[in-house]
């Protein structure tokens, strides 16, 4: 577990080098990280589980991991399941499924840039839940590297002795050894009863148009059934059976069955991808106790997806329920709107997540899609408004949703973060020091996060700031409506909530940005943003003019006056009977803006 960029995904490439897992000829950079979208990145997205098997000389063996084979004390052999996690704040989800299907947690921190947001949300997470945590500093071999500067902060901020504290390099393979020696130690081997009924809980899943839903699971207690045998799903009730079983090596590996502490895979054959949720229990029977789960997550942002040709509505339906068995933080709903058609309005984490999933849908499902502008969740009495054109006028009683913020800054960054802060109606709650870095707390409504937030708070701190929010409540506040007309007519999907002091400001933003990416046509486009029947901000696009006086040739005036005039009355009767229809590149740049 880690800060996004501290080199995970870089370190796992040498354990699964330096166990032999991957041959070294066969090893490439990332190799956890087996989305396309992720390699083009540089992040993990997705949580990549892999079997080690591990011989250590026979006078150091231990028994205290998974040994392998028969002769239990003088084993030297040992198999290890490790969790490859991301590092974004809008990925923590995929480091709660992790911690709940595992003993022990390796805390790695870059020695360049010391502990960031999610290094101290990661780690304090995995110490709620009893796990032993190993805190590695990675990249000592970068000539910037603060090694003691790194190990004071690990010190300071969780209490580790100075001894606990290992060094290493993923990039050279410095101390990975040393590394292993000490998961083997420190990580006390699962406590499972094997005898008992065979319970599994569900980390991950994906679809398998032969297999059906394979589940990627932690066996808790006993061992896989026979193949063929009946599986029971004590969340949905659903009943499959065991088509197959299996480790990652990290490829899927078949085997003969899994037992109590060991992370495979369960082809179920379930063919119904909705029958099979993230954090249920796999057994044997019925009747039997479920097991507790990983902390579930709460969508924050909503943004509409919609077809780009209405024909593929179904094709869409089909890959976003295939899409949510691999990631159970997003959700979404079928939607109507006017100017899009049919389509669903979807639940993520974080700005980050949605423009993951909207590409990874495009690349992996071949679905062309367009989004609303992404929103937050209001409250309005005892129900919940993800969708701001579905009331005609807003109650007076709506509330907001708000976060408390945690910014990890060095020292001399605070002055233009704070002022950041406060520009987006942050409320200032507490500053904390850690060596040259500052972790300050704050209050902010997260409608203020979704929109240009992250990319200014990496502006302001010249990239070196990193965040990470929790969702604290709803409070009320004093919003407006902006509805977007173009020649008169609404366009609901650009319709926004918005801070009243704010709204006029937003309204001429938009039109003018409209006014920039729409085609001209032959008659006027009028492009107004309105508030009720207020209009607070226009633009016109003017028409094409036609030279129709080019073809005379003398004359008096009255002639040229003519045709003008005639030409005027065409004009005015192809704005009366025309449509402005905005093309998906419009939509697209607006959007994005």
């Amino acid at each position: 577990m880690s800060h996004i960029d501290h080199g995970k995904s870089t370190l796992a490439d040498r354990l699964l080098e330096i166990t032999g897992t991957i041959p070294k000829e066969k090893l490439q950079p990332q190799l956890l990280d087996s989305l396309a979208l992720e390699r083009e990145r540089g992040i993990t997205i997705k949580l990549a589980p892999v079997q080690l098997s591990y011989t250590l000389p026979p006078k150091e063996g231990r028994v205290n991991a998974i040994p392998l084979g028969n002769e239990v004390a003088a084993s030297s052999a040992y198999t290890l399941n490790l969790i490859d996690t991301p590092g974004h704040v809008d990925f923590s989800y995929e480091v709660s499924r992790a911690l709940a299907a595992v003993e022990g947690a390796i805390l790695l921190v870059d020695a360049t840039s010391g502990i960031q947001a999610q290094t101290l949300a990661h780690g304090l997470a995995a110490l709620e839940q009893n796990l032993n945590l190993i805190p590695v500093i990675n990249k000592i071999d970068l000539p910037n590297a603060d090694v003691a500067g790194t190990k004071k902060q690990l010190i300071e901020t969780f209490g580790f002795a100075e001894s606990e504290i290992l060094l290493v390099s993923g990039k050279t393979g410095e101390g990975v050894e040393n590394l292993l020696k000490a998961i083997i130690e420190r990580i006390p081997a699962p406590k499972s009863e094997s005898a008992g009924k065979f319970r599994a809980l569900i980390f991950d899943s994906f679809y398998d148009p032969f297999k059906g839903v394979v589940a990627e699971v932690r066996i808790m207690e006993g061992e896989t059934p026979a193949v063929n045998a009946p599986l029971y799903f004590l969340q949905t009730r659903a009943e499959g059976y065991v088509l197959e079983t299996g480790f990652f090596a990290p490829q899927p590996n078949v085997n003969d069955g899994l037992k109590a502490g060991e992370i495979g895979y369960i082809a179920t054959g379930i063919k119904e991808p909705d029958l099979v949720r993230v954090g249920d229990t796999i057994s044997s029977a019925l009747d039997a106790d479920p097991l507790p789960g990983y902390k579930e997550v709460k969508p924050m942002v909503f943004v509409g997806l919609f077809p780009i040709d209405s024909g593929e509505y179904f094709e869409l339906k089909e890959a976003l329920s295939k899409f949510r068995l691999t990631d159970p933080a997003f959700s979404y709903v079928p939607e109507k709107s006017q100017a899009l058609g049919a389509g669903f309005r979807c639940g993520f984490l974080g700005l980050l997540h949605a423009e993951v999933v909207q590409e990874r849908l495009s690349s992996e499902y071949g679905v062309d899609l367009i989004a609303t502008t992404p929103s937050v969740e209001y409250m309005v009495g005892s129900k919940l408004l993800t969708n701001p054109s579905s009331f005609s006028t807003l109650p007076s009683d709506i509330k907001e949703p708000w976060v408390t913020l945690r910014i990890f800054v060095p020292k001399t960054y605070i002055g233009p973060v704070m002022g950041l802060v406060q520009d987006k109606r942050g409320k200032f709650l507490d500053m904390q020091h850690f060596g040259i870095q500052v972790e300050m707390s704050y209050e902010m409504p997260l409608a203020e996060m979704v929109t240009d937030f992250y990319d200014k708070l990496k502006s302001v701190s010249s990239g070196f700031a990193s965040l990470d929010y929790e969702f604290l409540d709803f409070r009320e506040v004093d919003t407006v409506r902006v509805d977007i007309m173009v020649a008169g007519e609404k366009v609901d999907a650009l319709s926004s909530i918005v801070f009243r002091p704010r709204a006029e400001s937003f309204g001429r933003r938009m039109v003018e940005k409209l006014k920039e990416v729409l085609p001209r046509q032959n008659f006027a486009i009028a492009i107004q943003a309105a508030i009720g029947g207020t209009i607070i901000a226009r633009e016109t696009i003017s028409p094409f003019r036609k030279d129709v006086i080019a073809k005379l040739y003398g004359g008096d005036r009255t002639r040229k006056d003519k045709l003008l005039e005639k030409q005027k009355k065409g004009k005015k009767k192809m704005k009366m009977v025309g449509r402005v229809e905005i093309p998906q590149e419009a939509f697209l740049s607006i959007l994005k803006s």
